[in-house]
């Protein structure tokens, strides 16, 4: 299996440079279920793009710190590269930002979360789970970082997940598109290290709710064996 990473993350500063880049997390993460798997990680933010998606078995689009609104040339690009995916029923998966430009690309519409931040660990139910993602649990946890989400979906999507927070925390299209809001990419010590590098930019409650999340720990071992059986079954 040879998978794509479309990396989106913006952040250039020095906290960014003390941590491993989104294009490792996601190679970690898959690895950690998949050790065996090729991942090549294209830097779309600075305009790095696939020449094609022919040589690849599926895609994994990273989160931001930017929004999908932005004017950016790359983010528009990236969205007509989503679209030829979808139209190939090339194998699309997203985590934030990448859920969010998912959504957006084909029709759908990001917008910003009426209940603000959603920071640090985060619960979720899932509501309707696709056969590749039986092992995750009625009731599971993501780290979250994101203010705007998902309010309408594209046609032919279906939430497969939802929270308080949020009432679209992932969807799907048929067997071929697979989403969450949140950040199955992080490890609990980033997570942590995030909440302490954004205290100051955020709003105190939110900071102290953060906080207090990482009493507990995300299901990041199913939710990556969940990936993995998705790509699986999407190239079956």
């Amino acid at each position: 299996m040879h998978l794509a990473v479309l990396m989106t993350n913006t952040d250039e500063s020095d906290f960014a440079d003390r941590h491993p880049r989104d294009g490792e997390k996601f190679a970690t993460m898959i690895a950690s279920v998949r050790p065996d798997w090729q991942i090549s990680v294209f830097a779309v933010k600075d305009g790095s793009f696939p020449r094609t998606l022919s040589g690849f078995d599926g895609i994994m689009i990273t989160g931001s710190p930017a929004s999908v609104h932005d004017p950016d040339p790359w983010i528009s690009r990236l969205e007509k590269l989503v679209r030829d995916c979808v139209a190939a029923r090339m194998p699309l998966f997203g985590a934030c930002f990448g859920h969010q430009v998912i959504a957006k690309a084909l029709g759908g519409t990001v917008e910003e979360n009426p209940n603000g931040w959603v920071f640090g660990l985060a619960e979720a139910e899932a509501t309707v789970r696709p056969d590749w993602a039986r092992g995750i649990g009625d009731r599971f946890s993501q780290y979250a970082a994101h203010v705007e989400q998902v309010t309408s979906l594209p046609d032919g999507a279906r939430a497969w997940a939802r929270a308080d927070h949020c009432d679209t925390v992932g969807f799907v299209i048929g067997n071929f598109v697979f989403t969450t809001q949140n950040h199955p990419e992080m490890s609990h010590a980033f997570m942590s290290a995030l909440i302490e590098e954004y205290g100051p930019k955020l709003p105190p409650d939110v900071v102290d709710t953060a906080r207090s999340s990482m009493e507990g720990r995300a299901d990041t071992d199913t939710f990556a064996e969940a990936v993995a059986r998705f790509f699986e079954q999407a190239i079956a």
